[in-house]
């Protein structure tokens, strides 16, 4: 007798068939040789085969990417492919159309399904079993799909011959037959998971298991076709393994290498900038640019502390990156505009208040004034802003014309560029900063924690590496201020800092 539990799983299940009929719901004056007639023609082309079949999930024109992975998937039965396409991106919908297109044109018959746990693998599968049983179209198209008594969650076999085994990793896959068949098509998806990941004799048994107990399932003699769909979550993990070993390891991250939406029909600049505003860089690279950052491998734990009033400074100092783009919302997810205030008193750096943002270059010039306003005139303040010569068209043609406009109403900031031949940036930063992070002599204003572009700065340096994986503009303008205040400490005398140091004046000019 089936349990109150059991009663509610089946009532919605036949609401999910009920609904996917709905929605799959053929035109009504077609005949059977219509159908026959569009069948075959569909066939050729599995693109349009899938937006025909599937209305529900292909709402959106399929990518250039989608159309290459479904090429190679279909016109090659031995086969071996990594998906590290990003979260949004659809991989496990696009996998699942292009199996069942193989599954109903005959291509392929027996899949093993693997995820993490068996549980995993069973909810996956899912819906590759309420579209066998409940899709009208493909139930006109191809006949009724649902076999009874072979019809199970995590085990099915449909009319056409296809069967799907849902298995958990590490589960025993031996012996698993669809008839006289073994294997021709074995999916992994979502394998590693965060907490495996930590543990790299986890990763070492999970792997040894898929090498050596699931792979060898199949016939030596037929064509296999393996699928691994997951994105990097880690340096080392069953993904990047499996693509060391793949025929194709197709990574698409949620912005191509322009910058752009990689499936601008689906996710717009403005979705994407929307979702990645509200997350941080951590997690940004993690699950949509296929970059899993660590941190503390160079800079660890932080200094906050309360920093000396800037009267008592013998100057203080603005510096600058301009990130050369006039655009607000900055595509590529990886450059930001900065400018901080920085001080330095008795063997301390300190970072007293500033900006670290993607934003454009109205923006950026005002934060000059404000930080001018802030200061309020209580130390002599330099204002230096860098310029190489990549960057130094960009200060003539844009920045400068700004600081004019500006001047007019506001006052007219002085601003020197900083114009030195700079060394790689990750060894600069890691050259110069690492010994002051490290010693406790570079300082976060502690009246500054929780301001955005404050915790933005400290977490840039938390994720910083010397392969620059994550954006270090913040981290990069830092490393320029420090440089400029040790030449200009180099050139004063002890007696000036003692001066100052003395002095008890709320405001100088």
């Amino acid at each position: 007798m089936a349990s109150a539990k059991d009663k509610q799983s089946i009532r919605e299940w036949d609401e999910y068939v009920k609904a996917l009929r709905t929605d799959t719901a053929l035109e009504a004056d077609k005949s059977k040789a219509d159908i026959e007639k569009h069948r075959q023609s569909l066939e050729r082309d599995p693109v349009a085969w899938m937006k025909y079949m599937f209305p529900n999930y292909a709402t959106a024109d399929f990518a250039p990417f989608h159309k290459r992975f479904i090429k190679r998937a279909i016109e090659n039965a031995e086969w071996y492919e990594v998906i590290s396409w990003a979260r949004e991106l659809a991989k496990d919908t696009v996998v699942m159309m292009t199996m069942m297109y193989l599954n109903l044109t005959g291509k392929k018959k027996f899949t093993i399904f693997v995820s993490s746990s068996y549980d995993a693998a069973c909810d996956l599968l899912m819906p590759y079993m309420l579209n066998f049983e409940g899709n009208s179209r493909i139930i006109a198209y191809y006949g009724e799909q649902k076999k009874w008594g072979s019809w199970e969650n995590g085990n099915f076999t449909t009319k056409c011959g296809a069967r799907y085994v849902a298995i958990g990793a590490g589960q025993s896959p031996r012996g698993k037959k669809n008839e006289a068949l073994r294997p021709d098509s074995i999916i992994l998806t979502d394998l590693d998971t965060d907490e495996d990941t930590r543990n790299k004799d986890t990763i070492d048994k999970r792997w040894d298991w898929v090498e050596k107990a699931l792979i060898p399932t199949r016939s030596v003699s037929k064509p296999l076709l393996t699928l691994v769909l997951g994105n990097i979550i880690a340096k080392d993990c069953c993904v990047t393994r499996a693509g060391k070993m793949a025929d194709h390891w197709d990574i698409v991250n949620i912005r191509d290498k322009d910058g752009k939406s990689s499936w601008p029909a689906k996710n717009t600049e403005e979705m994407i900038d929307r979702v990645l505003s509200k997350i941080s860089t951590k997690a940004a690279q993690g699950e949509y640019f296929n970059n899993p950052l660590s941190e503390g491998d160079i800079f660890k734990e932080e200094t906050w502390g309360k920093c000396p009033p800037l009267s008592k400074l013998p100057f203080a100092l603005v510096y600058a990156d301009p990130s050369p783009s006039n655009k607000d919302k900055q595509k590529k997810g990886t450059s930001f505009k900065s400018a901080w205030l920085m001080g330095y008193k008795d063997g301390v750096f300190y970072v007293y208040k500033g900006f670290l943002e993607q934003t454009g270059t109205d923006t950026f010039v005002n934060w000059f004034y404000d930080l001018r306003d802030w200061s309020d005139g209580k130390a002599l303040l330099y204002n230096y802003i860098e310029n190489n010569s990549l960057q130094d068209p960009f200060y003539e043609q844009v920045i400068q014309p700004k600081f004019l406009e500006l001047g007019k109403t506001k006052g007219y900031v002085n601003i020197t560029p900083d114009t030195r031949r700079k060394p790689d940036k990750p060894v600069r930063i890691e050259g110069t900063l690492e010994p002051l992070w490290r010693t406790g002599q570079l300082v976060f204003n502690i009246d500054e924690k929780g301001n955005p572009h404050m915790m933005r700065l400290v977490e840039q340096f938390k994720l910083f590496t010397m392969q620059m994986k994550a954006p270090g503009d913040g981290p990069d303008c830092i490393e320029g201020g420090v440089w400029i205040l040790n030449q200009k400490i180099r050139v004063a005398t002890p007696s000036d800092f003692k001066t100052f140091s003395k002095q008890t004046n709320s405001k100088r000019i």
